[in-house]
């Protein structure tokens, strides 16, 4: 990962990436107070409409994005990918989905994150890129790999030239889950040997998103995966958890445009 600055801005990018215009951001350096201090993407946990439009509009400065060619989903926790083409004229998002793909150059694709995992691609050889967004749900439903599968599919992409990254999300060491959990890994993965972890006190799961996404990803044939290796909920000081901070908090955003 590349730590880069603008202003009192901070975000990441990532080598494997290249030059693409890209950023994963922090909540450093935003206009919003209190809870969702300070760069806080999040249109609908409470925070003031027009220090989120003023957040938004920093992040796309910060990249040199023109906001009039962003576009977002309405999140589902599900393992719907969308092929995103143009913004929706007179709406803020292009579909309830997960996941978004494009070819179209200019044309930036933005999501919101608070714990869950942001699953970036870029296939330099066909000129793709996608975006996607992964809870437990939809880490054990494959929204990694509906992502790589929309980008064969749709452009003809092969998973081998597919850089991916799997960037910020709640750790290994923190995501404590209920059984429930268990049952969906063990049947979509075959197994949870080195997915789920027990508390050896009271033998409590806990699930580690970074291992589980990065096995879907190789499943369907990426093999140039960057794991980010932040936990969100460790790192409050640079990143919003919905987990640690009991569900009062912002989103941090990533932006992507070829």
């Amino acid at each position: 990962m590349i730590e880069k600055r603008h202003g009192t801005l901070k975000y990441y990018q990532f080598a494997n990436f290249g030059t693409l215009k890209h950023g994963m951001f922090t909540r450093l350096g935003g206009v919003s107070q209190g809870a969702w201090g300070a760069l806080n993407l999040g249109g609908t946990v409470g925070d003031s409409v027009e220090a989120v439009r003023q957040n938004h509009q920093l992040m796309y400065d910060a990249l040199g994005v023109n906001i009039g060619h962003t576009c977002t989903t309405w999140l589902a926790h599900g393992v719907d990918t969308v092929i995103v083409d143009a913004p929706i004229r007179n709406r803020r998002w292009v579909a309830v989905a997960d996941g978004m793909v494009t070819d179209r150059p200019n044309l930036a694709l933005v999501m919101r994150y608070a714990d869950c995992t942001p699953l970036l691609f870029h296939d330099p050889v066909r000129g793709v890129i996608g975006l996607g967004h992964a809870g437990w749900r939809g880490t054990v439903m494959g929204m990694g790999a509906s992502v790589v599968k929309t980008m064969v599919t749709a452009y003809g992409c092969r998973p081998d030239d597919i850089h991916a990254v799997i960037g910020a999300c709640i750790g290994p060491d923190k995501y404590q889950v209920g059984h429930e959990v268990v049952e969906a890994v063990q049947k979509y993965f075959g197994t949870t040997d080195g997915l789920i972890r027990y508390d050896p006190s009271d033998n409590t799961p806990y699930f580690n998103l970074w291992e589980a996404n990065k096995r879907d990803l190789e499943r369907v044939g990426v093999t140039s995966i960057e794991i980010a290796g932040i936990c969100t909920a460790t790192h409050l000081d640079e990143f919003y958890s919905h987990r640690a901070e009991k569900g009062r908090t912002g989103r941090f955003g990533v932006v992507m445009s070829l």
